[in-house]
Protein backbone atom coordinates (compact mmCIF):
# COMPACT_ATOMS: atom_id res chain seq x y z
CA UNK A 1 0.00 0.00 0.00
CA UNK A 2 1.22 3.51 -0.61
CA UNK A 3 0.31 5.34 2.37
CA UNK A 4 0.81 8.75 0.49
CA UNK A 5 -1.65 8.25 -2.62
CA UNK A 6 -4.43 6.62 -0.12
CA UNK A 7 -4.50 9.80 2.24
CA UNK A 8 -4.34 11.97 -0.73
CA UNK A 9 -7.37 10.23 -2.54
CA UNK A 10 -9.38 10.25 0.57
CA UNK A 11 -8.38 13.47 0.86
CA UNK A 12 -9.75 14.43 -2.33
CA UNK A 13 -12.81 12.71 -1.95
CA UNK A 14 -13.30 14.21 1.12
CA UNK A 15 -13.05 17.72 -0.25
CA UNK A 16 -14.66 17.11 -3.40
CA UNK A 17 -18.00 14.88 -2.75
CA UNK A 18 -17.76 14.25 0.52
CA UNK A 19 -18.55 17.61 3.15
CA UNK A 20 -20.88 18.59 0.08
CA UNK A 21 -22.97 15.90 0.34
CA UNK A 22 -22.97 15.87 4.64
CA UNK A 23 -23.71 19.37 3.87
CA UNK A 24 -27.00 18.63 2.41
CA UNK A 25 -27.24 16.13 4.47
CA UNK A 26 -27.15 18.27 7.92
CA UNK A 27 -29.99 20.37 6.57
CA UNK A 28 -32.75 17.76 7.00
CA UNK A 29 -33.60 17.38 10.19
CA UNK A 30 -34.38 13.87 10.06
CA UNK A 31 -34.60 13.13 13.95
CA UNK A 32 -34.66 9.60 15.45
CA UNK A 33 -38.26 7.90 15.74
CA UNK A 34 -38.22 8.63 19.33
CA UNK A 35 -37.55 11.88 19.15
CA UNK A 36 -40.54 12.30 15.57
CA UNK A 37 -43.46 10.34 16.29
CA UNK A 38 -44.59 11.41 12.63
CA UNK A 39 -41.43 10.87 10.95
CA UNK A 40 -43.24 8.49 7.86
CA UNK A 41 -45.43 11.79 7.40
CA UNK A 42 -42.76 14.35 7.94
CA UNK A 43 -40.53 12.73 5.28
CA UNK A 44 -37.04 13.90 6.72
CA UNK A 45 -36.26 10.22 7.19
CA UNK A 46 -36.79 9.74 3.34
CA UNK A 47 -34.98 12.40 1.91
CA UNK A 48 -31.79 10.97 4.25
CA UNK A 49 -32.25 7.70 2.52
CA UNK A 50 -32.70 9.28 -0.78
CA UNK A 51 -29.40 11.23 -0.84
CA UNK A 52 -27.13 8.28 0.47
CA UNK A 53 -28.76 5.91 -1.45
CA UNK A 54 -28.30 8.20 -4.90
CA UNK A 55 -24.91 9.40 -3.82
CA UNK A 56 -23.95 5.39 -3.16
CA UNK A 57 -25.12 4.33 -6.65
CA UNK A 58 -23.03 7.22 -8.18
CA UNK A 59 -19.84 5.44 -7.03
CA UNK A 60 -17.61 3.55 -9.51
CA UNK A 61 -17.59 0.16 -7.64
CA UNK A 62 -17.91 -2.58 -10.05
CA UNK A 63 -19.72 -5.81 -7.91
CA UNK A 64 -21.73 -2.95 -6.02
CA UNK A 65 -25.48 -3.79 -5.10
CA UNK A 66 -27.32 -0.85 -3.48
CA UNK A 67 -30.76 -1.39 -1.73
CA UNK A 68 -32.90 0.09 0.85
CA UNK A 69 -34.55 -2.21 2.49
CA UNK A 70 -38.18 -1.95 4.05
CA UNK A 71 -40.41 -3.76 6.73
CA UNK A 72 -43.39 -3.01 7.74
CA UNK A 73 -43.99 -0.59 10.59
CA UNK A 74 -39.87 -0.14 10.81
CA UNK A 75 -37.90 2.30 10.00
CA UNK A 76 -35.69 1.27 6.34
CA UNK A 77 -32.44 0.56 6.13
CA UNK A 78 -29.37 1.25 3.41
CA UNK A 79 -27.87 -2.44 2.62
CA UNK A 80 -24.93 -2.68 0.53
CA UNK A 81 -22.90 -5.44 -0.77
CA UNK A 82 -19.70 -5.27 -2.55
CA UNK A 83 -17.84 -7.98 -4.02
CA UNK A 84 -14.67 -9.82 -3.16
CA UNK A 85 -12.05 -8.00 -5.62
CA UNK A 86 -9.51 -10.35 -4.74
CA UNK A 87 -9.30 -14.46 -5.00
CA UNK A 88 -9.26 -16.81 -2.01
CA UNK A 89 -11.36 -15.04 0.46
CA UNK A 90 -14.49 -17.35 0.17
CA UNK A 91 -17.37 -15.96 2.24
CA UNK A 92 -15.31 -14.08 4.44
CA UNK A 93 -16.56 -10.92 5.22
CA UNK A 94 -16.37 -7.14 6.14
CA UNK A 95 -19.47 -5.77 7.70
CA UNK A 96 -19.51 -1.85 7.76
CA UNK A 97 -21.63 -0.49 10.34
CA UNK A 98 -23.26 3.49 11.13
CA UNK A 99 -26.56 5.06 11.29
CA UNK A 100 -28.53 8.05 9.22
CA UNK A 101 -30.93 9.20 12.18
CA UNK A 102 -30.39 12.04 14.39
CA UNK A 103 -31.02 13.47 17.99
CA UNK A 104 -33.32 16.58 18.52
CA UNK A 105 -32.19 19.85 18.34
CA UNK A 106 -31.55 21.34 21.71
CA UNK A 107 -31.35 24.11 23.08
CA UNK A 108 -27.98 26.75 23.20
CA UNK A 109 -26.52 27.05 19.55
CA UNK A 110 -24.33 29.78 18.78
CA UNK A 111 -26.06 32.47 16.97
CA UNK A 112 -24.64 32.43 13.87
CA UNK A 113 -24.61 28.10 14.14
CA UNK A 114 -27.99 25.75 14.51
CA UNK A 115 -28.82 21.80 14.33
CA UNK A 116 -29.95 21.87 10.26
CA UNK A 117 -27.83 24.70 9.52
CA UNK A 118 -24.49 23.70 7.81
CA UNK A 119 -22.10 26.10 8.49
CA UNK A 120 -18.03 25.04 7.47
CA UNK A 121 -15.51 27.13 9.56
CA UNK A 122 -11.79 26.60 9.36
CA UNK A 123 -11.73 22.14 9.48
CA UNK A 124 -15.16 21.81 10.62
CA UNK A 125 -18.44 21.37 9.43
CA UNK A 126 -21.12 22.26 12.48
CA UNK A 127 -24.41 21.05 12.48
CA UNK A 128 -26.61 18.04 13.63
CA UNK A 129 -26.03 14.46 12.93
CA UNK A 130 -22.28 14.95 10.32
CA UNK A 131 -20.10 13.66 12.97
CA UNK A 132 -22.98 11.07 14.66
CA UNK A 133 -23.47 9.48 11.96
CA UNK A 134 -23.81 10.58 8.48
CA UNK A 135 -20.37 10.40 7.51
CA UNK A 136 -20.14 6.93 7.97
CA UNK A 137 -22.28 5.39 4.70
CA UNK A 138 -19.43 7.99 2.71
CA UNK A 139 -16.41 7.19 4.38
CA UNK A 140 -17.17 3.46 4.33
CA UNK A 141 -17.54 3.30 0.55
CA UNK A 142 -14.57 5.88 0.43
CA UNK A 143 -12.19 3.47 2.11
CA UNK A 144 -13.25 0.62 -0.39
CA UNK A 145 -12.58 3.10 -3.60
CA UNK A 146 -8.81 4.11 -1.89
CA UNK A 147 -8.26 0.57 -2.43
CA UNK A 148 -9.16 0.34 -5.71
CA UNK A 149 -7.65 3.22 -6.68
CA UNK A 150 -4.60 1.43 -5.55
CA UNK A 151 -5.42 -2.09 -7.28
CA UNK A 152 -4.90 -3.51 -3.90
CA UNK A 153 -7.63 -6.34 -3.08
CA UNK A 154 -10.45 -6.68 -0.43
CA UNK A 155 -12.98 -9.46 1.25
CA UNK A 156 -16.11 -9.33 0.37
CA UNK A 157 -17.47 -6.00 2.08
CA UNK A 158 -21.46 -5.63 3.46
CA UNK A 159 -21.89 -1.64 4.70
CA UNK A 160 -25.28 -1.44 6.95
CA UNK A 161 -26.71 1.67 7.77
CA UNK A 162 -29.53 1.86 10.14
CA UNK A 163 -32.15 4.54 10.57
CA UNK A 164 -33.00 4.34 14.37
CA UNK A 165 -29.66 4.33 16.28
CA UNK A 166 -30.59 6.95 18.65
CA UNK A 167 -33.72 5.83 19.30
CA UNK A 168 -31.91 1.98 21.20
CA UNK A 169 -32.20 0.61 17.29
CA UNK A 170 -35.15 -1.66 18.19
CA UNK A 171 -35.52 -1.93 14.48
CA UNK A 172 -32.34 -3.28 13.75
CA UNK A 173 -32.54 -7.04 15.17
CA UNK A 174 -35.50 -7.38 12.53
CA UNK A 175 -33.34 -6.49 9.87
CA UNK A 176 -30.06 -8.47 11.06
CA UNK A 177 -32.42 -11.78 10.65
CA UNK A 178 -34.39 -10.92 7.79
CA UNK A 179 -30.87 -10.25 5.76
CA UNK A 180 -29.01 -13.30 7.97
CA UNK A 181 -27.96 -14.96 4.66
CA UNK A 182 -27.09 -12.24 3.36
CA UNK A 183 -24.93 -10.54 5.79
CA UNK A 184 -23.07 -13.92 6.07
CA UNK A 185 -20.99 -14.34 8.80
CA UNK A 186 -18.78 -11.24 9.01
CA UNK A 187 -15.06 -11.86 10.48
CA UNK A 188 -14.09 -8.26 10.61
CA UNK A 189 -16.95 -5.84 11.86
CA UNK A 190 -15.98 -1.96 11.25
CA UNK A 191 -18.33 0.73 13.55
CA UNK A 192 -17.76 4.14 12.69
CA UNK A 193 -19.99 5.27 15.27
CA UNK A 194 -18.09 5.96 17.84
CA UNK A 195 -15.34 8.75 19.90
CA UNK A 196 -11.73 9.96 20.42
CA UNK A 197 -10.28 11.57 22.95
CA UNK A 198 -8.33 13.61 20.86
CA UNK A 199 -7.87 14.40 16.99
CA UNK A 200 -3.95 13.24 17.04
CA UNK A 201 -4.39 9.16 16.52
CA UNK A 202 -6.48 6.47 15.96
CA UNK A 203 -8.88 5.98 19.07
CA UNK A 204 -10.45 2.44 19.53
CA UNK A 205 -13.24 1.73 21.77
CA UNK A 206 -13.22 -1.59 23.77
CA UNK A 207 -16.19 -1.37 25.51
CA UNK A 208 -19.80 0.62 25.39
CA UNK A 209 -21.93 1.64 28.74
CA UNK A 210 -25.89 -0.20 28.57
CA UNK A 211 -28.49 2.21 29.42
CA UNK A 212 -31.74 1.98 31.18
CA UNK A 213 -34.26 4.20 32.33
CA UNK A 214 -37.65 6.22 31.07
CA UNK A 215 -40.38 8.62 32.37
CA UNK A 216 -40.40 8.90 36.20
CA UNK A 217 -43.19 10.85 37.94
CA UNK A 218 -44.38 11.70 41.43
CA UNK A 219 -48.12 12.82 41.18
CA UNK A 220 -49.75 14.40 44.93
CA UNK A 221 -52.72 15.91 44.10
CA UNK A 222 -55.73 15.76 41.05
CA UNK A 223 -54.70 19.81 40.25
CA UNK A 224 -52.56 22.76 40.82
CA UNK A 225 -53.60 24.61 44.75
CA UNK A 226 -52.47 27.78 45.81
CA UNK A 227 -49.34 26.98 47.23
CA UNK A 228 -50.37 29.58 50.24
CA UNK A 229 -52.43 27.52 51.08
CA UNK A 230 -51.48 23.86 51.21
CA UNK A 231 -47.58 24.63 51.43
CA UNK A 232 -46.70 22.82 54.90
CA UNK A 233 -49.74 20.67 54.41
CA UNK A 234 -49.31 18.92 51.27
CA UNK A 235 -45.83 17.12 50.45
CA UNK A 236 -44.44 18.86 47.43
CA UNK A 237 -44.32 16.51 44.71
CA UNK A 238 -40.61 17.63 44.12
CA UNK A 239 -39.30 17.21 47.00
CA UNK A 240 -40.56 13.65 47.07
CA UNK A 241 -39.18 13.03 43.51
CA UNK A 242 -35.70 14.16 45.07
CA UNK A 243 -35.92 11.97 48.27
CA UNK A 244 -37.11 9.00 45.79
CA UNK A 245 -33.86 9.68 43.72
CA UNK A 246 -31.51 9.58 46.56
CA UNK A 247 -32.54 6.00 47.04
CA UNK A 248 -29.94 5.71 44.00
CA UNK A 249 -27.83 8.22 44.01
CA UNK A 250 -25.60 9.76 46.45
CA UNK A 251 -26.31 13.36 45.80
CA UNK A 252 -22.98 14.34 47.19
CA UNK A 253 -20.93 12.21 45.36
CA UNK A 254 -22.98 11.59 42.64
CA UNK A 255 -22.12 7.70 43.25
CA UNK A 256 -25.01 5.61 42.34
CA UNK A 257 -26.04 3.48 45.86
CA UNK A 258 -27.59 0.22 44.23
CA UNK A 259 -25.09 -2.09 43.91
CA UNK A 260 -26.36 -4.39 41.67
CA UNK A 261 -25.63 -1.93 38.92
CA UNK A 262 -21.96 -2.29 40.07
CA UNK A 263 -19.01 -4.62 38.12
CA UNK A 264 -16.07 -5.32 38.95
CA UNK A 265 -13.55 -3.83 36.19
CA UNK A 266 -11.83 -6.82 34.34
CA UNK A 267 -8.02 -5.70 34.86
CA UNK A 268 -6.85 -5.29 31.07
CA UNK A 269 -10.09 -2.32 31.27
CA UNK A 270 -8.22 -0.65 34.26
CA UNK A 271 -4.65 -0.87 32.41
CA UNK A 272 -5.91 0.68 29.76
CA UNK A 273 -8.34 3.43 31.11
CA UNK A 274 -4.98 4.12 33.16
CA UNK A 275 -2.73 4.82 30.03
CA UNK A 276 -5.52 6.60 28.04
CA UNK A 277 -5.75 9.26 31.00
CA UNK A 278 -1.46 9.92 30.88
CA UNK A 279 -2.65 10.80 27.14
CA UNK A 280 -5.23 12.76 26.98
CA UNK A 281 -4.52 14.21 30.54
CA UNK A 282 -7.24 16.99 31.85
CA UNK A 283 -8.68 17.07 28.33
CA UNK A 284 -10.78 14.34 30.09
CA UNK A 285 -12.80 17.33 31.32
CA UNK A 286 -12.00 20.53 30.30
CA UNK A 287 -13.04 19.00 26.59
CA UNK A 288 -16.72 20.13 28.18
CA UNK A 289 -17.93 23.42 28.31
CA UNK A 290 -17.52 23.89 31.81
CA UNK A 291 -18.56 27.45 33.37
CA UNK A 292 -15.67 29.03 35.15
CA UNK A 293 -14.49 27.19 38.10
CA UNK A 294 -16.30 24.11 38.02
CA UNK A 295 -14.28 21.08 39.21
CA UNK A 296 -14.61 17.78 37.44
CA UNK A 297 -15.91 14.74 39.93
CA UNK A 298 -12.60 13.15 40.88
CA UNK A 299 -9.12 14.63 41.29
CA UNK A 300 -7.91 11.13 40.12
CA UNK A 301 -7.94 11.38 36.08
CA UNK A 302 -7.91 7.52 35.58
CA UNK A 303 -10.98 7.56 37.88
CA UNK A 304 -12.65 9.52 35.37
CA UNK A 305 -11.94 7.40 32.80
CA UNK A 306 -13.41 4.50 34.53
CA UNK A 307 -16.22 6.71 35.56
CA UNK A 308 -17.38 7.19 32.07
CA UNK A 309 -16.82 3.29 30.91
CA UNK A 310 -17.69 1.36 33.60
CA UNK A 311 -19.98 2.62 36.14
CA UNK A 312 -23.07 3.72 36.18
CA UNK A 313 -24.32 7.34 36.10
CA UNK A 314 -27.39 8.81 36.54
CA UNK A 315 -28.65 12.44 34.62
CA UNK A 316 -31.77 13.65 34.18
CA UNK A 317 -32.39 14.90 30.62
CA UNK A 318 -35.81 16.55 31.09
CA UNK A 319 -38.40 17.58 33.27
CA UNK A 320 -42.35 17.79 33.14
CA UNK A 321 -45.10 19.38 35.25
CA UNK A 322 -43.08 22.59 35.68
CA UNK A 323 -44.32 25.85 34.06
CA UNK A 324 -41.77 27.97 32.60
CA UNK A 325 -40.06 30.67 34.72
CA UNK A 326 -42.34 33.58 33.01
CA UNK A 327 -45.62 31.82 33.79
CA UNK A 328 -44.94 30.55 37.15
CA UNK A 329 -47.35 31.34 39.51
CA UNK A 330 -48.04 30.50 43.30
CA UNK A 331 -49.14 26.96 42.63
CA UNK A 332 -48.47 23.93 44.51
CA UNK A 333 -48.13 21.65 41.73
CA UNK A 334 -49.84 18.38 41.57
CA UNK A 335 -47.07 16.20 39.76
CA UNK A 336 -43.42 16.21 39.11
CA UNK A 337 -41.79 14.27 35.82
CA UNK A 338 -38.44 13.69 34.85
CA UNK A 339 -36.59 11.78 32.31
CA UNK A 340 -33.88 9.43 33.81
CA UNK A 341 -31.05 8.17 31.65
CA UNK A 342 -29.06 5.90 34.21
CA UNK A 343 -25.92 4.22 32.27
CA UNK A 344 -25.11 0.95 33.05
CA UNK A 345 -21.41 -0.57 33.23
CA UNK A 346 -20.44 -2.67 29.83
CA UNK A 347 -21.10 -6.16 31.52
CA UNK A 348 -24.10 -5.26 33.57
CA UNK A 349 -27.17 -7.33 32.18
CA UNK A 350 -29.94 -4.38 30.86
CA UNK A 351 -33.38 -5.90 31.57
CA UNK A 352 -32.35 -6.53 35.28
CA UNK A 353 -30.31 -3.36 35.92
CA UNK A 354 -33.87 -1.64 34.84
CA UNK A 355 -35.81 -4.17 37.11
CA UNK A 356 -33.64 -2.80 40.02
CA UNK A 357 -34.08 0.82 39.27
CA UNK A 358 -38.09 0.34 39.03
CA UNK A 359 -38.15 -1.63 42.21
CA UNK A 360 -35.84 1.12 43.77
CA UNK A 361 -37.64 3.99 42.89
CA UNK A 362 -41.80 2.77 43.24
CA UNK A 363 -41.57 0.53 46.70
CA UNK A 364 -43.05 2.58 49.63
CA UNK A 365 -43.43 6.03 48.24
CA UNK A 366 -43.39 8.26 50.83
CA UNK A 367 -46.64 10.18 51.85
CA UNK A 368 -48.52 7.32 50.12
CA UNK A 369 -47.84 9.38 47.25
CA UNK A 370 -48.94 8.18 43.48
CA UNK A 371 -45.38 6.99 41.22
CA UNK A 372 -44.67 5.53 37.66
CA UNK A 373 -41.97 4.29 36.33
CA UNK A 374 -42.08 3.90 32.34
CA UNK A 375 -39.15 2.21 31.25
CA UNK A 376 -38.08 3.07 27.45
CA UNK A 377 -34.89 1.67 27.25
CA UNK A 378 -33.39 -1.35 29.69
CA UNK A 379 -30.26 -2.40 27.18
CA UNK A 380 -26.79 -4.05 27.83
CA UNK A 381 -23.52 -2.53 27.07
CA UNK A 382 -20.44 -4.34 25.45
CA UNK A 383 -17.49 -5.60 25.89
CA UNK A 384 -15.18 -6.45 23.51
CA UNK A 385 -14.02 -9.90 22.65
CA UNK A 386 -9.86 -10.34 22.53
CA UNK A 387 -7.94 -8.35 20.02
CA UNK A 388 -5.96 -10.90 17.26
CA UNK A 389 -2.46 -9.64 16.71
CA UNK A 390 -3.28 -9.21 13.10
CA UNK A 391 -5.84 -6.80 14.04
CA UNK A 392 -3.75 -5.03 16.69
CA UNK A 393 -0.89 -4.44 14.00
CA UNK A 394 -3.39 -3.28 11.41
CA UNK A 395 -4.75 -0.75 13.53
CA UNK A 396 -1.38 0.79 14.96
CA UNK A 397 0.18 0.72 11.70
CA UNK A 398 -2.90 2.39 10.09
CA UNK A 399 -2.00 5.11 13.26
CA UNK A 400 1.06 5.33 12.65
CA UNK A 401 0.71 5.68 8.89
CA UNK A 402 -1.96 8.30 8.54
CA UNK A 403 -1.50 10.29 11.81
CA UNK A 404 2.26 9.69 13.05
CA UNK A 405 0.91 8.13 16.39
CA UNK A 406 0.33 4.60 18.09
CA UNK A 407 -3.43 3.82 17.75
CA UNK A 408 -4.86 4.24 21.56
CA UNK A 409 -7.80 1.99 22.98
CA UNK A 410 -10.50 3.22 25.57
CA UNK A 411 -13.82 2.47 26.78
CA UNK A 412 -17.05 5.09 25.58
CA UNK A 413 -19.21 6.07 27.77
CA UNK A 414 -22.28 5.94 25.53
CA UNK A 415 -24.31 3.11 23.91
CA UNK A 416 -24.69 1.47 20.46
CA UNK A 417 -26.22 -1.65 20.81
CA UNK A 418 -25.63 -3.14 17.59
CA UNK A 419 -22.76 -4.23 18.84
CA UNK A 420 -23.37 -6.37 21.42
CA UNK A 421 -26.36 -7.79 18.88
CA UNK A 422 -23.49 -8.29 16.88
CA UNK A 423 -21.01 -9.57 19.18
CA UNK A 424 -23.93 -12.62 20.36
CA UNK A 425 -24.12 -13.56 16.83
CA UNK A 426 -20.83 -13.36 15.33
CA UNK A 427 -19.01 -14.69 18.37
CA UNK A 428 -16.35 -15.44 16.00
CA UNK A 429 -15.88 -11.92 14.86
CA UNK A 430 -13.42 -9.05 15.14
CA UNK A 431 -14.15 -5.47 15.73
CA UNK A 432 -13.18 -2.37 14.98
CA UNK A 433 -15.29 0.46 16.93
CA UNK A 434 -13.60 3.73 16.07
CA UNK A 435 -15.59 7.43 14.87
CA UNK A 436 -14.25 10.78 15.06
CA UNK A 437 -16.43 12.58 17.75
CA UNK A 438 -13.32 14.10 19.70
CA UNK A 439 -13.03 16.90 22.27
CA UNK A 440 -16.04 19.47 21.55
CA UNK A 441 -18.07 17.99 19.34
CA UNK A 442 -20.52 17.86 21.32
CA UNK A 443 -22.67 15.04 20.04
CA UNK A 444 -26.21 15.43 20.97
CA UNK A 445 -25.88 18.76 22.10
CA UNK A 446 -25.47 22.27 20.97
CA UNK A 447 -22.87 23.32 18.28
CA UNK A 448 -22.25 19.69 17.18
CA UNK A 449 -19.64 19.61 14.48
CA UNK A 450 -17.55 17.26 12.18
CA UNK A 451 -13.37 17.37 12.72
CA UNK A 452 -12.85 16.61 8.96
CA UNK A 453 -9.27 16.23 8.99
CA UNK A 454 -10.35 13.59 11.73
CA UNK A 455 -12.94 11.98 9.38
CA UNK A 456 -10.13 11.88 6.50
CA UNK A 457 -7.89 9.65 8.70
CA UNK A 458 -10.05 7.73 10.02
CA UNK A 459 -10.92 6.94 6.62
CA UNK A 460 -7.89 6.06 5.74
CA UNK A 461 -6.95 3.59 8.57
CA UNK A 462 -10.22 1.71 7.78
CA UNK A 463 -8.88 1.47 4.14
CA UNK A 464 -5.53 -0.12 5.37
CA UNK A 465 -7.06 -2.35 8.05
CA UNK A 466 -9.72 -3.63 5.48
CA UNK A 467 -6.51 -4.38 3.21
CA UNK A 468 -4.94 -6.35 5.93
CA UNK A 469 -7.94 -8.34 7.23
CA UNK A 470 -7.74 -9.51 2.68
CA UNK A 471 -3.80 -10.60 3.83
CA UNK A 472 -5.07 -11.80 7.01
CA UNK A 473 -8.08 -13.93 5.59
CA UNK A 474 -5.37 -15.93 2.98
CA UNK A 475 -2.96 -16.72 5.68
CA UNK A 476 -6.14 -18.16 7.68
CA UNK A 477 -5.86 -15.91 10.68
CA UNK A 478 -9.36 -14.71 10.68
CA UNK A 479 -12.87 -16.59 11.62
CA UNK A 480 -14.14 -16.88 7.80
CA UNK A 481 -11.32 -18.47 6.63
CA UNK A 482 -10.66 -22.29 6.69
CA UNK A 483 -7.68 -22.50 9.12
CA UNK A 484 -9.19 -19.84 11.50
CA UNK A 485 -12.68 -22.17 11.31
CA UNK A 486 -11.00 -25.95 11.68
CA UNK A 487 -8.02 -24.31 14.72
CA UNK A 488 -10.73 -23.85 17.45
CA UNK A 489 -8.50 -21.20 18.65
CA UNK A 490 -8.70 -17.12 19.81
CA UNK A 491 -6.34 -15.34 19.71
CA UNK A 492 -5.19 -13.12 22.76
CA UNK A 493 -4.37 -9.42 22.76
CA UNK A 494 -4.76 -6.50 24.87
CA UNK A 495 -8.74 -5.60 23.79
CA UNK A 496 -10.56 -5.14 20.70
CA UNK A 497 -11.37 -1.57 19.43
Amino acid sequence: MDSTRIDQFISEKWDSDIVPQLVDYIRIPNKSPMFDADWVANGYMEQAVVLMENWARAQDIPGMEVEVVRLDGRTPLIFLEISASGPDTGEDTVLLYGHLDKQPEMTGWDDDLGPWQPVLRGDKLYGRGGADDGYAIFGSLAAVLALREQGLPHARCVVLIEACEESGSYDLPAYVDHLAERIGKPSLVVCLDSGCANYDQLWCTTSLRGLTGGNFTVKVLEEGVHSGDASGVVPSSFRLLRQLLSRIEDENTGRILLEGLHVEVPAERLAQAERAAEVVDTAIFDKFPLVAGLQPMNADLTELVLNRTWRPALSVTGIGGMPPLESAGNVLRPQTSVKLSLRLPPTADGKRCGELLKEALLRDPPNGAHVSLELEKASSGWNAPALAPWLEKAIDDASQAFFGKPAMYMGEGGSIPFMGMLGEKFPGAQFMITGVLGPHSNAHGPNEFLHIPMGKRVTACVAKVISEHYAACLRGETSGSPVAADSGTRHGGHGCC
